[in-house]
């Protein structure tokens, strides 16, 4: 996985701002690959309707990757004859690679993309990119399994479209409905820094960057669409189906070995300035309560067992102490992970030295109440024993769970800005030339990765600056 060229934490997102009506604040990519026929019936029918229901400037994008036919010739032809319309050429073939190279080059603070089939109803595409305009969300997908939603495709695709979600729900816990639809949209300054952490460069671009995205608590907004099954589809079932699980694993792996430095992507508490002014508010407090009551509890069955088990080849002190002890370690390493979200190798020494001297606190404890109930009687029965120690253990729980978050781990938020920093800056910005959005701009494929990304937050307003309706 790619963890590096990440410019930094992303800022609070922001309504983008009326003002230059000629900027194009939305760019839709049409990846293509030997769709000569489909081509320019799809550019003409998005772009009448862009022209007819779109309030901003826009602009059309087609990303041909390494087309043989005549494909190139149709969007050349379309891009001389609509000014709205550009040309994108790539050598090597992968919608990832395209979207990846088109994205990087534009201007336009919404980025999407679809299909040229144009499966889904266009009437969708404004609620799609409504929410990234406003600065409610950073991604939007349409959703062909939502509730609400109306889809005509065989059964096959239907099976194959549910397993493969089902999959990504139980192994990589993603929450999103509907990995695969042909129907996204980014705003550019996320992308800036989501994209050098995604790797694919085929089908699999879309499932990687949500993932990644959902797991660095971005905000995914999702639209329910009308849906109708191209029976000309030229993707390879089981080709993509294999590349896709292949693409599961990878990601899985990085995610569980902490490799995918997801705090740079991360955004603010909130878009009101108020809420970056709380102090002393500890962030994350209900999930890591819930994930400490359950590794918790996973680990007082744990020690109950050991303890039995130790039980049987010594005194109550020893098998306490050596139950406690291996039960301690487990449970720091479960904590360190699974409850606090601190990943790779780096500092787990350090922790677990330092859950030692918890689990010394936690022996005093159940030590002193075992030592109390032999002072109050010479032969305690097993489940007297045990009933102690699930008393003691708790008492001991809640001070574990204090000392692991204002001791243990208290490196995540100590490394944190301090009241007196200005913890949230914008991105890096560098002053450009004001394009001409009727100009088109010639690329190499593998120039993209050389250039540094633009300011993402640009002066736009309504192509129709003369209405006056104050419901606008």
């Amino acid at each position: 996985m790619r963890s590096d060229s990440s410019p930094g934490t992303l800022p609070a997102r922001e309504h983008l701002p009326a003002g230059d009506a000629g900027t194009p604040v939305l760019d839709v990519v049409i990846p293509v690959y030997n769709e000569e026929k489909d081509l320019q019936p799809c550019v003409l029918r998005l772009h009448d309707h862009l022209k007819r229901t779109f309030p901003y400037a826009f602009r059309i994008t087609i990303a041909d990757n390494a087309s043989t036919d005549t494909t190139p010739l149709v969007a050349a032809r379309l891009e001389t004859e609509i000014p709205e319309v550009s040309n994108f050429r790539l050598e090597q073939k992968g919608r990832g690679r395209a979207l990846r190279a088109v994205w990087s080059a534009s201007e336009a603070p919404i980025l999407a993309y679809m299909d040229v089939d144009l499966s889904t109803d266009l009437n969708a595409l404004l609620p799609l990119v409504a929410p990234l305009i406003s600065g409610h969300s950073d991604l939007a997908i349409g959703s062909r399994l939502a509730r609400s939603s109306r889809v005509v495709r065989g059964p096959k695709r239907e099976f194959i479209s549910r397993a493969y979600n089902l999959i990504l729900r139980g192994s990589l816990q993603a929450r999103f409905s509907d990995a695969q639809c042909g129907f996204k949209a980014i705003r550019r300054d996320v992308a800036q820094v989501l994209l050098p952490l995604v790797e694919d460069t085929g089908w699999f671009f879309d499932t990687e960057m949500l993932v990644i995205a959902e797991r660095a608590g971005l905000r995914i907004h999702e639209v329910p669409v009308d849906w109708v099954d191209d029976p000309d589809s030229t993707v390879h079932i089981v080709k993509t189906a294999t590349e896709d699980l292949k693409g599961v694993w990878r990601v899985g792996k990085a995610l569980a070995t902490g490799s995918l430095p997801l705090d740079r992507i991360t955004r603010p508490f909130g878009d009101d300035p108020r809420d970056r002014e709380i102090q002393d508010v500890p962030k994350g407090l209900a999930r890591q309560l819930v994930g400490f009551c359950v590794v918790g509890g996973l680990s007082t069955l744990f020690y109950l067992v050991l303890y039995s088990l130790f039980r049987q080849f010594g005194g109550s002190q020893v098998a306490n102490a050596l139950a406690l002890l291996v039960s301690a370690v487990a449970n720091t390493a479960a904590n360190r992970r699974l409850t606090f979200g601190v990943r790779g190798s780096g500092g787990a020494v350090r922790h677990q030295a330092q859950g030692l001297v918890v689990f010394g606190i936690g022996l005093a404890l159940t030590s002193g109440s075992l030592a109390a109930l032999n002072a109050a009687t010479s032969d305690p029965g097993h489940s007297t024993e045990l009933a102690v120690l699930v008393a003691a253990n708790l008492a001991a729980t809640v001070l574990r769970f204090l000392l692991f978050r204002a001791w243990v781990f208290s490196d995540r938020r100590d490394s944190e800005p301090s009241q007196h920093a200005q913890p949230y800056q914008p991105l890096p910005q560098r002053p450009v030339a004001q394009p001409n959005p009727y100009l088109t701009t010639q690329f190499r494929a593998g120039a993209v990765a050389d250039q540094r990304w633009e300011d993402a937050t640009l002066h736009l307003q309504p192509v129709r600056p003369t209405d006056t309706d104050p419901r606008d």
